[in-house]
């Protein structure tokens, strides 16, 4: 057994500042060019044939030959905003409400994590909390046991809620139940919570089409030039895509919509 002091160190990779024209080597995919623009988590590369990819900032770059961690330049500390993300006027000295009975209840942790990027604010104040489910297949067993009522509603966001659909039959089944006049279920057309994330907002032409039965989130992450090998490159991949949603803007208004429902639904009592 080798002694403490003998033992091999863990190479450090140093993290290097990105600058514009500093031209870096993707490692996973030997994407190699010139960096044009970064924010928020992501960084483009444009190639000697103008091409252009966009990556998550951090580690996996080479820059001349050596490995290194791209981080964004500092930035100045922002002016109070006077709006929260989702376009609402910040209340002066505005204190978060004691949690209410109602509830609003999303399929997935990223669901979730994009509600409270954009909403999070305006739900503090309400007082109304959001919760992931992890998938609907049990919604209404879900549904009987939280027991709604005109003082203790329920919300839920549904992805995939298109006509024929598993989700819609369950849905439907919902809304039939003792419960569902203070239920109010509904959602959007989305395979996945990512592509209510607008292209343009993070550099990208569109969500590519990724066929039935095969992974979407990996698939789009392969036909986009992202890392995708394991569930932590498409955790890195959602974190970058989350940082680069600042407001309401940066989602479809579609959604948009739907999620200001459901609040408006829990806390009108």
């Amino acid at each position: 057994m080798l002694a403490p002091e003998n033992r091999p160190q863990k190479p450090v990779v140093p993290k290097v500042t990105v600058e514009r024209d500093m031209v870096v080597e993707e490692g996973l995919t030997g994407f190699c060019g010139a960096v044009v623009a970064w924010e928020n988590g992501i960084v483009v590369l444009e190639d000697r044939k103008l091409k252009r990819r966009s990556f998550p900032m951090g580690k996996g770059f080479l820059l001349e030959g050596k490995p290194v961690e791209l981080v964004s330049p500092a930035r100045q500390a922002p002016a109070r905003p006077t709006h929260t993300a989702s376009g609402s006027r910040v209340a002066q000295a505005a204190a978060a409400r004691v949690a209410v009975p109602s509830r609003i209840y999303v399929e997935g942790r990223h669901d979730a994590e994009l509600v409270e990027k954009v909403w999070g604010d305006d739900l503090r104040h309400v007082g109304v909390a959001v919760e992931y489910l992890g998938g609907v297949d049990d919604l209404p067993a879900i549904v009987e046991q939280f027991r709604p009522s005109r003082d203790r509603r329920l919300g839920v966001l549904v992805d995939h809620l298109v006509p024929g659909s598993k989700e819609t039959r369950l849905v439907d089944q919902v809304r039939a139940g003792a419960f569902g006049a203070y239920v109010l279920v509904t959602g959007h057309s989305y395979i996945d919570i990512w592509q209510a994330v607008k292209p343009s907002a993070i550099g990208i032409p569109g969500w590519p089409d990724v066929p039935k039965g095969e992974d979407w989130k990996k698939g789009t992450c392969a036909r986009l030039g992202w890392p995708h090998a394991e569930q932590a490159d498409i955790a890195a991949v959602w974190r970058a895509i989350l940082a680069k949603v600042t407001t309401w803007k940066d989602l479809d208004r579609r959604l948009v919509t739907e999620v200001e429902r459901l609040i408006d639904f829990t806390q009108d009592l």
